[in-house]
């Protein structure tokens, strides 16, 4: 009797809701969104750049948030000479390295955006398009575009949605990027 009963009101509210041009759905369930925890104990000096960059990857993604001091998904370190450059363990994990040299003579915000968004799955793009993030020191000192294109940013969240994306790797297993900023001109010694 209570099935019934229980049928029945789900009938009634149904045609009610159909009378009065209202749909009644369940819902998919939302995807949460991926916490990237990242720590800049190794580099103080860029932990400010590092939140700002985890700003802009924020906003720019639909479906994952950088935080910073949490944990360790991502690492960033401040090193002198050799290059910025990034290595990836798995999607969303790894280190980035921020070279003080480079940094005075490029953006360090652009560096330090271009440099997670390996981290977050996007290669190189040596095209010298300023307005493409992962075309990085490519596009010359004077871009300072610290902003991941539409199609970058879309690109990350489809990554974030369960596809993968593979890339050349080191022995470890790590998938590595270097290059993405000419070396800085070391002056003369002498």
């Amino acid at each position: 009797m209570t099935s019934r009963i229980s049928r029945l009101a789900v009938a009634f509210l149904a045609t009610a809701g159909a009378t009065l041009g209202v749909t009644i759905a369940n819902p998919a369930p939302a995807s949460a969104a991926a916490t990237i925890c990242y720590n800049t104990s190794q580099a103080p000096s860029y932990a400010s750049i590092a939140n700002q960059a985890a700003s802009i990857w924020n906003n720019a993604t639909s479906n994952l948030t950088l935080t910073a001091n949490c944990g360790t998904n991502l690492r960033i370190y401040q090193i002198t000479g050799g290059g910025s450059y990034a290595v990836r363990t798995s999607l969303g994990n790894g280190r980035v390295y921020i070279d003080t040299q480079q940094a005075a003579q490029y953006s360090p915000l652009r560096i330090m955006t271009h440099e997670i968004g390996h981290i977050l799955g996007l290669p190189d793009n040596y095209n010298g398009n300023c307005a493409l993030l992962m075309s990085g020191g490519s596009a010359g000192t004077g871009c300072t575009n610290p902003y991941p294109s539409s199609a970058e940013a879309n690109r990350v969240s489809s990554l974030f949605a369960g596809s993968r994306v593979s890339a050349e790797k080191d022995a470890a297993g790590s998938e590595v990027f270097r290059d993405s900023w000419p070396a800085p001109a070391l002056a003369p010694i002498g």
